[in-house]
Formats: C-alpha cells, sequence, structure tokens
C-alpha cells in the first residue's frame, strides 16, 4: 500500500492520558503522557522532534481541543478524524492499540479529515453557544415565575405574552415589596398593555402570600442577572 506520509503521528485523546505513535520511515515508536499543558508540552515538543508532517487524532468529547490547540499553536498540521469512520475502516488487528492504528491510516491517507473551523470561529461559536444556555435558562426560569403566579390564583401570563417585559417586571416587583391591590397593580401598566387594564385588574387578584414574594424576589434576581449576561456576551459578540 503505498505510504503518503514518512513521518506522522497519530493520538488517542483520554481524558488523563494521551497515547502517541510515530512512524517514522516505517518504524514506529509509542509514548504515553499525561494530560497537564506541561505533558502536552513534551508531546508537542517530540512531534516536533521527529519533524512529523502530519498528526491526526479522534474527536473525542472534548479532550481533543487543548490538544489541537497547542499542535495548531505550534503550527504543525493537524488532521481530527471521526470515530466512526476510524471504526470502519477494514484490516485492523485486535491487538493494535488504537493510536497506532490512527497513525498508519493517516499514513497511508486512508482517514477522512473532519472540517475544524480557525480558532476565532470555534471561540465565537463556543460563545453564542453559551449565550443560548442562558437564553434557555432565563425561559425556564420564566416558567417558573408563572407557575408561582398560577399558585396564587395570578392570572397575569393570559393578559401580557412576556412577564418579563417592562410591565411585568414592574408589577412583580411591586408584588414582592408587599403591594396586593389589583387596581394599584394595574396602574404600573406601560405601553399598549395599558389598553387593558380593566382586564389587567382582574387577573391581579390574588392570594400573595410572603411565600410567593420571597419566591418571585429570587427569581426576578435570576432572570435580571441572566438578561444582563446576555446583554454583555451581545457586546462582546459584536466585537468579535
Amino acid at each position: 500500500m503505498e505510504v503518503i506520509y514518512e513521518r506522522c503521528c497519530g493520538i488517542d485523546v483520554h481524558k488523563n492520558m494521551v497515547m502517541a505513535c510515530i512512524f517514522v520511515k516505517g518504524k514506529k515508536e509509542i509514548r504515553k503522557y499525561g494530560t497537564f499543558t506541561d505533558e502536552l508540552e513534551e508531546l508537542i515538543a517530540w512531534i516536533r522532534e521527529k519533524s512529523c508532517e502530519v498528526v491526526a487524532m479522534e474527536s473525542t468529547g472534548v479532550y481533543w481541543k487543548p490538544v489541537y490547540n497547542l499542535l495548531e499553536e505550534g503550527g504543525i498540521k493537524t488532521i481530527i478524524v471521526n470515530a466512526q469512520h476510524i471504526k470502519g475502516v477494514p484490516g485492523r488487528k485486535t491487538d493494535v492499540k488504537d493510536a497506532e492504528w490512527i497513525a498508519d491510516l493517516v499514513r497511508h491517507g486512508l482517514v477522512k479529515e473532519s472540517y475544524i473551523p480557525n480558532r476565532a470561529q470555534r471561540e465565537l461559536r463556543e460563545m453564542t453557544r453559551y449565550r443560548q444556555d442562558l437564553i434557555e435558562e432565563k425561559a425556564r426560569e420564566i416558567n417558573r415565575i408563572q407557575k408561582v403566579l398560577e399558585g396564587a390564583n395570578i392570572k397575569l401570563a393570559s393578559v401580557i405574552s412576556d412577564v418579563s417585559g417592562k410591565t411585568g417586571i414592574s408589577i412583580l416587583k411591586a408584588m414582592v415589596s408587599g403591594t396586593t391591590d389589583s387596581e394599584a397593580l394595574s396602574h404600573l401598566a406601560k405601553g399598549t398593555i395599558v389598553k387593558k387594564i380593566p382586564l389587567l385588574q382582574k387577573a391581579l387578584r390574588g392570594s400573595v402570600g410572603e411565600h410567593q414574594r420571597q419566591m418571585l424576589n429570587h427569581q426576578i434576581r435570576h432572570i435580571e442577572f441572566l438578561a444582563g449576561e446576555i446583554e454583555r456576551i451581545d457586546n462582546q459578540i459584536k466585537k468579535k
């Protein structure tokens, strides 16, 4: 079988251990490293010492990322391959270690490279995913508020579409402060909700006790914290 790379490395990445196999003109050498940064730097130094043309490893969980980052920073060509593709290549012997098998496949050009965005794109993607997580957490907290209100027979969500909007938060904060009069609460309406004040008065007649006020206080603070974090992330994304 034709050899594409005379000098190449296959890496099998785990949480606390990295196995690496380097082929140099048909001769192989296997070494084991830890995953602390200084240990990974030793691995990079070994790869450089052997003048590897390419390094290949599987996209195992998140464990490949620090290794990939160091290789990328070092300007070493690195291929990330799908684990299912590696397993699907026929001809592997049972006693061959994963790192050796990966190295042998890349040596003969038999691995399919996965697309990996550059570091700036990866970091932007990570930030936008975290932003989405915060948005989903905020939605869950709003649902918790609605459950507390329903338990007190406050039908706020039946009148306004977003209880975390300006009108909703103003009313909820007034409730937390001890205001229970539905007429007084309804006059906190803002914008188009003003037209619904009569209906809002009916919706705000319920039984809000000390327990409900404490729960709402925690939940409102959490929502405002999440909203602030989302805004900060939005500003950071704009600068990317």
